[in-house]
């Protein structure tokens, strides 16, 4: 029982390592990654950092405003009383005068101010958060491209050891003929030729997938895995409507717009409060008193600047033009969106017919490489022409798959175009 426990640990520990011994990637794997990598990223955080500061920076004008003053000055001449009283001995003020005054301001109630700067504040961080979704969003592009780069090139490689097996089956084909009397050794040379060009071709193919599976990698943030395998996208369905970010950074920035609208009107409100005032200095609040002496004074005051007035027309009339600006500019992307995406509907139609297409092609060629090595084995066929049918076969296959390929990539490239 001790063996058996060990030996299902041993296996559990070995399937759990093989697991990631190839990894094995999707393209929605790899936007996610490369998304989470990429530097630009890093700006989220900070501006919900810079929102939460201005947020409170805001929220500081509720709290009592704390103003010190302090002063001394000589003044040419005092104010005199010209009266004398018998017995009476009125000291002349001193030219000399010394203030120091704490004030404290509270506000009850600003008009909306502070409300509509927060609510801007708070507007002006998801229009910037919108703005780093459309940069993100554009990294969804490249990755698309490299990531179907690598795809395309695992089926040119699929396709070519395809043909590596055929010429192999038919070197075998060669000798046997050679044994019988049937071909010669110049027939042979023929096809390991196709070998060493098949081979060629296999060598540039992984060469080229070893740079875009780096590539790929560096974009991650990961060190590369060549032996990794990235699947085919399945997910075929379309749908016309338009989801980009850019309509939703486009729509919080005329929400952006309506919030300096409800600064404007704040300004025009009058504002209320209350204060109070404490100081000490010679002279005080009694002016017949020529000594220092402590003071305060306590009230409520209002504020009504009615200066804007003046430019509250002309204000919101600039901000109706943005907005008008903003609704053509959301006007003129869904025009040219939409007329990108009949062009690339189009595309997959074509694409999907020239699969059809392919299939017949493919059926018609395998036939017809069948037939020439029965006539190559009855001796009415030679070897060079047998190989041209072999090499239109490999041909009629690689367009099939690079057909293929290119059906997927103006799928996702329509995806990617409506954000669906």
């Amino acid at each position: 029982m001790k063996t058996r426990y060990r030996i299902l640990i041993v296996l559990s520990v070995l399937l759990a390592l093989g697991s990631d011994l190839y990894a094995q990637y999707t393209i929605s794997i790899c936007q996610q990654k490369v998304e989470a990598n990429y530097p630009l990223v890093k700006k989220y955080d900070l501006v919900e950092q810079s929102r939460s500061f201005n947020l409170k920076n805001a929220n500081m004008a509720y709290l009592p405003q704390v103003t010190l003053q302090a002063k001394a000055s000589y003044q040419s001449e005092v104010t005199e009383i010209p009266i004398s009283l018998p017995g009476v001995n009125i000291e002349p003020f001193n030219k000399d005068q010394y203030n120091a005054v704490m004030q404290v301001d509270q506000v009850i109630w600003d008009g909306g101010a502070t409300a509509s700067r927060k609510n801007m504040i708070k507007k002006e961080s998801d229009l910037e958060k919108s703005r780093l979704d459309v940069d993100m969003y554009a990294v969804r592009e490249r990755v698309n491209q490299v990531y179907f780069g690598v795809v395309l090139i695992d089926k040119q490689i699929e396709q070519t050891e395809l043909l590596l097996k055929d010429l192999e089956r038919n070197v075998n084909k060669i000798n046997a003929y050679i044994s019988g009397g049937l071909a010669n050794q110049s027939d042979l040379d023929v096809i390991n030729v196709e070998v060493l060009n098949a081979k060629q071709k296999e060598t540039e193919l992984k060469a080229g997938r070893r740079a875009y599976v780096s590539m790929l990698s560096a974009m991650m943030g990961i060190n590369p895995d060549y032996s990794s395998t990235f699947e085919i996208p399945q997910d075929t369905a379309t749908s016309f409507e338009i989801r980009r970010p850019e309509l939703i950074m486009l729509q919080i920035q005329g929400d952006f717009l309506d919030t300096q609208r409800g600064i404007v009107k704040s300004q025009l409100k009058p504002k209320v409060g209350a204060y109070i005032q404490a100081g000490y200095g010679r002279p005080g609040l009694n002016m017949l008193n020529n000594t220092f002496s402590p003071f305060y004074i306590a009230g409520v005051k209002a504020v009504w600047n009615l200066g804007g007035f003046y430019t509250k027309k002309r204000d919101l009339g600039l901000i109706d033009l943005n907005k008008k600006s903003v609704e053509n500019s959301r006007e003129t992307f869904l025009y040219n969106t939409n007329l990108q995406v009949v062009m690339q509907s189009e595309e997959i139609k074509k694409i999907k017919e020239l699969l059809n297409r392919d299939d017949e092609v493919i059926a018609l060629r395998e036939k017809i490489q069948k037939s020439a090595e029965i006539k190559l084995g009855e001796g009415t066929m030679s070897v060079s022409d047998m190989v041209h049918e072999m090499n239109q076969l490999d041909a009629a296959r690689v367009i099939k798959a690079k057909h293929e390929v290119e059906l997927m990539m103006a799928i996702y490239n329509f995806k990617n175009t409506t954000n669906n």
